[in-house]
């Protein structure tokens, strides 16, 4: 039987919208409801404890509202509590985010990638493993990126200080000739344009959303979870913290007149 209940989808602030963009688009059917965390962010800075307890109360949330799988749009996320979540809901597709070291290695040209990412992601046993597995035959730049998060959460995308900031993240890498860099943050891919303006053209920059969504599918067509292709799926969208200063900038990363609920304490 078609299900028609909606995926539930969460991140520590509104970088996940580029994730739901991409869910959107491969599955315009489907509903949808999002949970900003904004209120509690970044979690780049906080422990993997913390951040293990605001994904579980999320999760439930959104379990609360009948969802049938869950998205972590969020790679800090993903990295301190996506197992940990597994282990609670072994039936449930739950489908997390990592840095794209794989795809990036396999696109280096001179074997060198740079990785932009959260403190608590670099930090992450997640994502040693993953140059363990995938970046031993290559050379792996990473640079943290405090305070970029918090510029998108405001709505600064092309502000002075963002460029700034970002310009100083992104030199190491330049100077170690990183052909591919990894935008391993879900809230940096919103910064894509200024990236590439400032990187240039014969850099190559990699996210996971696309492939995020498409795991989804993938999820949702083996257990049967799909929904009949009769109408144009919905979005919900739920914010903690004070919602004032997330309404501009959801609208913006979204679009202009979305309505978004409060998220209960």
């Amino acid at each position: 039987m078609p299900d028609s209940r909606p995926i539930g989808v969460f991140d520590s602030g509104v970088g996940g919208l580029s994730v739901l963009h991409k869910i959107r688009a491969r599955l315009p059917h489907e509903n949808l409801v999002y949970c900003a965390d904004s209120g509690f962010a970044p979690y780049g800075s906080r422990s993997a404890e913390e951040i293990q307890e605001r994904a579980f109360f999320l999760s439930q949330f959104l379990l609360q509202q009948d969802c049938k799988a869950l998205v972590i749009a969020c790679n800090t996320a993903t990295a301190a509590a996506a197992q940990v979540l597994r282990q609670r809901w072994p039936d449930l597709p739950i489908i997390g985010m990592e840095p794209a070291v794989k795809p990036a290695t396999a696109a280096t040209r001179n074997g060198v990638v740079g990785v932009l990412a959260t403190v608590g992601t670099l930090a992450s046993a997640r994502f040693a493993a993953l140059l363990d597995t995938f970046g031993s035959d290559v050379d792996v730049i990473t640079q943290p990126c405090p305070g970029l998060m918090e510029c998108v959460e405001r709505g600064e995308l092309d502000a002075p200080a963002t460029r700034a900031l970002l310009d100083s993240y992104l030199r190491p890498l330049l100077q170690a000739d990183a052909d591919v860099i990894v935008l391993g943050c879900t809230h940096y891919v919103f910064l894509r344009a200024l990236v590439q303006e400032s990187v240039g053209p014969a850099v190559h920059l990699i996210d996971t959303g696309a492939a995020v969504a498409a795991q989804l599918e993938r999820k949702l067509i083996a257990g049967g979870l799909r929904v009949l292709p009769q109408s144009a799926g919905t979005e919900n969208f739920w914010v903690s913290g004070d919602a004032g200063p997330m309404n501009a900038t959801l609208q913006f990363l979204w679009r202009p007149g979305v309505r978004f609920s409060t998220l209960p304490i």
